[in-house]
């Protein structure tokens, strides 16, 4: 069989969840159907940025690049359904979406795609004016009713497409993505560790948020609820927070947040954070906050936990169904339950070591059910 897999989400070799995901449900295919033959559809004007050297070694796989203006290239697709992607790349059976992006198909060819989450539709607020647009455009909902299959990233964004989108739960299958367990459950040498606080400008004591810098991860109410802790904790004065991730949409009002707060000293931005170094990041914090409002899965509080950092997230979508009891759940829309939630955890050892081997043995379950799916077509 000729699987064709839309590899545009990769070419810019950002560490988002959407790439990791795309990366590793490859590796997947190749690994567990042997017989198959795939081609990855890649299409760029400009030079691509990431290296696909760990595709181009294998034999069963060819890379079909195109360099034609991708914005006239959507636009044919928008306004004329034109030009048929399977047939460009020479014709494949089943053509796999790792997520959502103007595509065409012929008739014959099957599609599969994967749905990560649905925050666009239940959480509009947090995009801004241009990606409502490309949504718009891009037309998730149609997308979904043409595809012959949906690959869910999660439970929760499978019950987000049954109750927005009114898709049948036959044609959902839950498929999470995979994630190097073993890489963030390692011993870090001292020296190892001493290069990232170095090269990160890291304090001894923090606490660290990992992602995006947007408002849906709720990066204010973070600030908010450490600025609590600090207030109602006088030892705790040594402790910094450090926010490490790229800037996203409105990024700007984050930094202006952290700058007229009361413990503005104490907030560290690392800016963007290399995948290699994430690992010993984590080790190095004493706990993880994820407060966001909304994740279809939500990779950083999983690596935390399978770094055996005791790890603090929100109590809605998906983080329940992922992170279980391996983590202490809070509302994310009140700030004081996270003050509340550091200091259970740095004043507890009994606690903080119950987070620490519960988040890790919970990773390692969750990583145990990813390598269960078998993918059939």
């Amino acid at each position: 069989m000729k699987i064709g897999i839309d590899g545009r989400c990769l070419q810019n070799g950002k560490n988002t969840g959407v790439e990791e995901y795309t990366r590793g449900l490859i590796l997947q295919l190749l690994k567990n159907n042997n017989k198959d033959r795939f081609v990855v559809f890649l299409n760029a004007f400009n030079q691509i940025r990431a290296d696909f050297g760990w595709l181009e070694k294998n034999r069963r796989v060819e890379i079909k690049k195109f360099s034609f203006p991708n914005k006239l290239f959507n636009l044919c697709i928008w306004f004329l359904n034109w030009p048929k992607i399977d047939r460009i790349i020479g014709g494949v059976d089943y053509f796999i979406s790792p997520n959502f992006h103007f595509t065409s198909l012929s008739l014959d060819c099957k599609q599969i795609l994967t749905v990560h989450d649905l925050s666009f539709e239940r959480m509009p607020e947090t995009f801004s004016f241009k990606r409502r647009v490309w949504h718009f455009l891009i037309n998730p909902r149609k997308m979904v009713r043409r595809a012959d299959k949906i690959w869910s990233v999660s439970e929760s964004t499978a019950q987000d497409l049954i109750s927005n989108y009114k898709i049948k739960k036959e044609k959902i299958k839950v498929n999470y993505p995979l994630f190097d367990f073993n890489f963030y459950n390692k011993k870090n040498g001292f020296k190892e560790k001493q290069i990232i606080r170095d090269k990160y400008k890291l304090p001894e004591k923090f606490i660290l948020f990992l992602g995006t810098i947007e408002p849906r991860k709720n990066i204010s109410g973070l600030i908010a609820g450490f600025e609590s802790f600090k207030k109602r904790n006088f030892g705790a004065k040594d402790f910094k927070l450090v926010i490490a991730g790229e800037r996203g949409w409105l990024w700007e009002l984050i930094i202006q947040k952290a700058e007229k707060s009361s413990v503005a000293d104490d907030i560290i931005f690392t800016g963007f954070v290399n995948e290699k170094d994430k690992s010993i990041l984590y080790s190095l914090a004493r706990v993880f906050i994820y407060p966001s409002f909304y994740e279809g899965f939500g990779f950083p509080p999983l690596e935390a936990m399978a770094s055996g950092i005791p790890t603090v997230a929100s109590n809605c979508s998906s983080m329940p169904e992922i992170l279980g009891d391996g983590a202490i759940l809070i509302n994310p829309y009140k700030p004081f339950e996270i003050c509340l939630a550091i200091e259970n955890l740095l004043k507890n050892k009994q606690v903080y070591d119950y987070y620490s081997k519960k988040g890790r043995k919970q990773a390692e379950l969750v990583n145990d059910k990813e390598r269960e799916f078998m993918v059939k077509y």
